[in-house]
């Protein structure tokens, strides 16, 4: 299966396209906030950052690659649902090498495993809000609206980088 780009961006212009280990980042900013990482194929092809924010962002993420621990600290576009902020706030918090379920944020929020996994998949900035630490209580669950294939592979990659170990909160 082929990385399906998800962007709302017009035309999916990026503002730098970084080689990653498990795929090419898409990064999209608007004005002074990021809007978008995207998992793209690594034929995409590269491209160097063209504004101060990506130039931030990728080197973030090449921190995030060189030490799982490292927190992330960019500027992010206003998105989603009043619902979907909450869901991503709770992800946020989830520190590397520790996982959640999408049960138990779903009880936290009054709300229903089903809709958790929806508001993760509609997160636009993986990495920085760590859908990839959310998991099914039966299994890994899916990534970015997908459930094997490529976008799994990411989501393996992420939580073996991490040290993620199932099951820990």
């Amino acid at each position: 299966m082929n990385p399906v780009k998800r962007t709302r961006a017009a035309g999916g212009a990026y503002q730098a396209k970084l080689p990653t280990p498990f795929a090419l980042l898409g990064i999209r900013t608007e004005g002074h906030v990021l809007a978008e990482i995207a998992l793209l194929p690594k034929s995409a092809g590269a491209l160097g950052p063209q504004d101060r924010l990506a130039e931030k962002a990728c080197a973030q993420i090449e921190r995030y690659l060189e030490n799982p621990e490292f927190r992330f600290d960019l500027p992010l576009a206003s998105q989603g649902t009043p619902f979907q902020r909450r869901v991503w706030r709770k992800i946020a918090a989830i520190g590397p090498g520790l996982t959640r379920s999408y049960g138990e944020i779903a009880r936290e929020l009054g709300s229903s495993p089903r809709a958790v996994g929806q508001a993760c998949g509609a997160n636009l900035v993986p990495l920085v809000v760590p859908c990839h630490r959310v998991l099914a209580a039966g299994g890994l669950g899916g990534f970015a609206h997908h459930e094997g294939g490529f976008h799994l592979s990411v989501k393996r990659w992420l939580l073996a980088h991490e040290g993620a170990t199932r099951g820990r909160q």
